[in-house]
């Protein structure tokens, strides 16, 4: 009996003295609280989003909607932080013990409002659309992620201030070591001002059928800090570095607002003054009738007999086509010869070729 009654008694004393001099009772009843936080955290946070939503769903301003959205993920986080709040209030810690659950009491909220403001970032350039006036899409997507790694960067010196760590050496430290990689990475940082530069000037977006003489012809699909992704026509993907951007003239084909045909076309020298004209009105009338082109005072209708060349007399054929698009094109340049040959052919004339005349001397024995 002296036995077990020793057990029950250093078994209570445990027991009282428990965890870091609390009792294991307190901290049974700490640890039930947190998980009834944890448990409900779930039926909360669906309480709260489902009547935001509800809320939102009798307004038609877009940023309603994508703030709720943004504000999911901090709302699930509130009750563990209130959970684990109230959970350690409840234990009476001392000393250090107590120091470190009060500046991890701290941590958490830090994080839950640096969570928020980070979340709501996005939503809030709903609210200032005509910036997109002034900046790209592009570049206006690059502003809001330089201020979610502004505020990440801002969160983590709150958390680390909390538990006295003086930031001020580590910022010296990063600067002396970010001055280091600058002189090492200099193509990096050009073609990061050259991507910039880019997007300010608007010289092309996502979407913009580009072409860079000896360095690409294809659709931006992506610009990003250092690189722009193009695809090619052949559907390969190429990367290209910023400077190029910056450096080389850019033929931005999508702003076009007409693709202009302008062919010499060769007649041959035995090919009679009537036959010239008659091809050349054919030519003319066929494109006015045609309503694939555009004709107006910027955009001028020219078929013209142009110049005496080595082999040919040519013609001039300058037209502007309705459409802007590639493959469009392709098809009305397609039509427009067929109609040009059976018109010339239709004349009697015909086209020539590069030639050359021999003239053979006899001479008499």
């Amino acid at each position: 009996m002296d036995i077990i009654n020793n057990f029950t008694k250093l078994f209570g004393n445990v027991w009282d003295t428990g965890l870091g001099g609390i009792n294991f009772s307190e901290v049974f009843f700490a640890i039930i609280i947190f998980l009834l936080f944890l448990l409900f955290r779930g039926l909360f946070s669906k309480i709260i989003i489902s009547r935001l939503e509800n809320f939102v769903s009798k307004t038609s301003n877009k940023f309603d909607g994508k703030l709720v959205d943004a504000l999911e993920g901090p709302v699930k986080f509130f009750p563990l932080v209130i959970g684990f709040f109230i959970a350690t209030s409840y234990l009476n810690f001392e000393g250090k013990s107590s120091f470190f659950i009060e500046n991890l009491n701290r941590s958490l909220i830090t994080v839950l409002i640096f969570w928020f403001v980070h979340q709501i970032v996005e939503p809030i350039s709903f609210l200032v659309k005509k910036i997109e006036d002034v900046l790209s899409k592009d570049l206006l997507n690059w502003i809001l992620r330089a201020f979610k790694i502004i505020i990440i960067i801002l969160g983590t010196a709150a958390v680390l201030e909390v538990w006295g760590i003086k930031i001020g050496p580590v910022i010296a430290g990063l600067g002396l070591f970010g001055v280091a990689v600058a002189l090492g990475a200099q193509d990096l940082f050009k073609n990061l001002i050259s991507g910039i530069l880019v997007l300010v000037e608007k010289r092309f977006k996502v979407g913009d059928w580009i072409e860079v003489e000896g360095v690409i012809d294809g659709v931006v699909e992506k610009i990003g800090f250092r690189s722009t992704v193009v695809r090619k026509f052949d559907k390969s993907l190429a990367t290209i570095p910023n400077f190029q951007f910056a450096e080389k003239a850019v033929i931005n084909n999508s702003e076009t607002t007409n693709r202009r045909i302008d062919w010499l076309i060769g007649l041959e020298y035995r090919s009679t003054s009537d036959k010239l004209v008659n091809c050349r009105d054919g030519i003319e009338k066929h494109i006015k009738a045609n309503p694939d082109f555009y004709i107006s005072d910027d955009t001028p209708l020219t078929v013209k007999l142009n110049q005496f060349s080595a082999s040919s007399i040519d013609m001039l054929v300058r037209c502007y086509t309705k459409t802007n698009d590639y493959y469009e094109l392709n098809n009305v340049k397609d039509h427009l010869i067929i109609a040009i040959k059976e018109i010339v052919e239709k004349n009697g004339a015909s086209f020539a070729f590069p030639s050359q005349s021999l003239y053979v001397e006899k001479f008499d024995k």
